[in-house]
């Protein structure tokens, strides 16, 4: 065992440094580690099979960590993207596989779940490539993450599916299916449940016991369990980590619980791939070269074209359905699943089972190059505007997001004759904002290079003017941890984006709109025939006083529940507040 530890260490070491060098991505590098060291390589290790089941534990916790990240109110906000894209995404590919598959010969029902198959994607593999580029948060990433989710989803009523196309499985006996189908829905009746109501006190309870690693040892029980339940009733294990993972989004746990499965993530994910690229049987390639190079390049034009087409009908630029189409044309994990279920159930050949592994194995193994090659050829075709190199003298003030709100400090600041500098990320605001002669770069405030190009190591305050909550998060994280001197001035879109902001210790916010609320909320009260006085003295208590229910809010604001009560609360004591004012104002002096 140590042996064998110690071997996949070393080959991770190696290659992976030096694939991530020449720009392949540490993916590649991991499944060229596996070919060296597996059976078809140098033949260190046998045992594939072992290696491939044990590893597979990271694909559940990168669906975990995933999870935690995905709050159910950002997963409704998805849902046109997921059952949209997603849903065209697999039934177009699994029909136009499935179709070619009949043509190759296979018969009618080991084409379905070939095609089917072969139409999902790696999950794991897109979401490392993207992440590797920060390109999640961009539409085509945003996108990918939609139909990886609706792929993962649509696995359970396939594999619900399986007993009644192979009879040989255990378990598809009369009654059989309707009975697993039954299992799978308690199971994750029992899942969602039990994460709603019971894990949050528990580790509500191990945190105050203040043992970090009885903490972590219950985040990986939870994984696990969640895992094991799923497994047990023929589900995906990775569904019931993400069902876990979403559960918990909204807890105050999330970032502990997410620090504490990182590590294992990472190294267990790496195995993984290490483990694919050990099921590849290079002796099948040179055996049938001309049958696999055709396949593999059908597979990803299939798919890349379908991608491509939906990308474009559901929206996307034709930029980012480019990019869609050639980060998801591989074959994915679930493949090996599938595959292997259908043999054992006598849907399918072993002899068919491992081309199409081979096939799956080096559709992964091009998507790296093919999708870096593609990323070259689009900045190089489409022109895209290249980050300005910031040259400046040290001004005080630096202004990150140049829109209707950063345009009104600056033109203010103009005005005073106090120097600043623009980072904006918008090319196109950038090119309408210079129409007006105005000096601004176009770079990414959220980049620490860039940051220093602009001096803000000399500057002594920093405003934060941009109107994406996330993007406006990353910048003030990375100018927070670098810079901690430099004061920032925020702009929050909206009550939750201010308390997110807070947390980084950020004091001086201003919510988009909320001063100009207040102003026609002025405007209203003085047309009513309020007196003056009586109207700027009602504006001020208010303005304190949602400034102090803010400050008393940020500390439970992660807790709905407790957060809608102190709401409650706070506007019957406005209220009240109000009230005394007004019986004061009418009771008769001396």
């Amino acid at each position: 065992m140590l042996t064998e530890i110690a071997l996949f260490l070393a080959a991770a070491v190696i290659a992976v440094p030096l694939f991530k060098r020449f720009g392949l991505g540490a993916v590649l590098g991991y499944l060229f580690a596996g070919m060296l060291i597996g059976p078809s390589g140098l033949g260190l290790i046998d045992d594939v099979d072992r290696v491939l089941h044990a590893s597979e534990f990271g694909v559940v916790l990168l669906m975990f960590v995933i999870g935690l990240e995905l709050q159910i109110s950002r997963l409704w906000l998805l849902r046109h993207h997921v059952f949209g894209l997603g849903g065209a995404q697999v039934m177009l590919s699994t029909a136009a596989l499935a179709g070619l598959a009949l043509l190759y010969g296979l018969p009618p029902v080991a084409a379905l779940v070939a095609g089917f198959a072969l139409a999902m994607s790696s999950t794991a593999f897109v979401l490392q490539m993207l992440a590797e580029r920060k390109e999640l948060p961009d539409r085509h990433g945003r996108a990918a993450f939609a139909i990886l989710l609706f792929q993962d989803l649509a696995v359970i009523p396939f594999l619900a599916l399986l007993p009644f196309l192979g009879p040989s499985l255990p378990g598809s006996g009369e009654g059989g299916g309707w009975i697993g189908a039954v299992k799978a829905i308690g199971a994750l009746f029992l899942v969602v449940i039990g994460g709603r109501y019971l894990l949050r006190p528990v580790f509500r309870r191990l945190a105050s016991i203040d043992m970090p690693e009885l903490f972590t040892a219950a985040a990986l029980l939870t994984v696990t369990g969640t895992a094991l339940a799923m497994e047990s009733v023929g589900l995906s294990m990775s569904l019931g980590a993400f069902l876990a993972g979403v559960l918990l989004a909204d807890s105050e746990y999330r970032h502990e619980l997410q620090a504490d499965i990182e590590p294992f993530k990472g190294l267990l994910l790496g195995l993984f791939f290490i483990a694919v690229g050990m099921s590849a049987k290079l002796s099948l390639v040179l055996a049938e070269p001309l049958t696999i190079i055709v396949a593999v390049v059908v597979l990803i034009g299939v798919k890349a074209l379908i991608l491509y087409g939906i990308g474009r009908i559901s929206g996307l630029p034709a930029e980012s359905a480019r990019s869609l189409a050639f980060a998801l044309p591989q074959g994915g994990e679930f493949a090996f699943v599938l595959f292997g279920i259908a043999v054992t159930a006598g849907i399918m050949a072993e002899t068919e089972r491992d081309l199409l592994i081979v096939v799956v194995t080096a559709s992964m193994i091009a998507t790296p190059p093919l999708y870096a090659l593609v990323a070259r050829f689009r900045h190089r075709r489409d022109e895209a505007p290249v980050y300005d190199a910031i040259d400046v003298p040290e001004h005080e003030v630096i202004l990150a997001g140049f829109g209707p709100f950063g345009q009104i400090v600056g033109r203010m600041l103009r005005v005073k004759k106090i120097p600043y500098t623009v980072l904006e990320r918008d090319a196109k605001q950038v090119d309408f904002v210079r129409q007006f002669g105005n000096t601004i770069f176009y770079s990414d405030a959220g980049r620490v290079e860039v940051l220093r190009a602009a001096k803000a190591d000399k500057a002594r305050f920093f405003v934060l003017a941009i109107a994406d909550a996330e993007q406006s998060l990353r910048v003030a994280e990375v100018v927070r941890r670098h810079f901690p001197n430099l004061r920032v001035f925020a702009c929050a879109r909206d009550r939750n984006h201010a308390m997110r902001l807070m947390d980084l210790g950020i004091t001086d916010i201003v919510r988009r709109a909320y001063a100009s609320s207040l102003e026609i909320t002025g405007e209203l009260m003085r047309a009513l025939g309020e007196p003056e006085a009586q109207v700027k003295r009602e504006l001020d208590r208010f303005r304190r006083f949602d400034q102090e229910t803010l400050l008393k809010q940020h500390a439970i604001y992660r807790d709905e529940k407790a957060l809608i009560q102190t709401a409650k609360d706070f506007s019957r004591e406005l209220e009240q507040l109000f009230e005394a004012d007004a019986a004061a104002a009418d009771k008769p002096s001396g």
